[in-house]
């Protein structure tokens, strides 16, 4: 999950992450300039998080609980 600091949307996705007993590796793309990076390309160029990329490739950006949950399903 990619993140910042200050992102409401990421804190209230962690959250919601943590509740349902999904494990996540956040990253700072603060922090991070590759992983700024890679939030890019995947957003046509925006640094929108949070932004989620998983085991396939796929990637979700300000997801719901909901569409993270149907991806980790398909």
């Amino acid at each position: 999950m990619y993140t910042t600091t200050w992102c409401g949307y990421c804190v209230r996705l962690k959250w919601q992450l943590h509740r349902e007993g999904i494990p996540f590796a956040e990253v700072n793309i603060e922090a991070d300039e590759a992983a700024a990076d890679l939030v890019m390309t995947v957003n046509g160029g925006n640094r929108t998080v949070p932004t989620l990329v998983f085991p396939d490739g796929t990637a979700l950006t300000n997801p719901s609980i909901t569409q993270v949950k149907a991806q980790l399903a398909a």
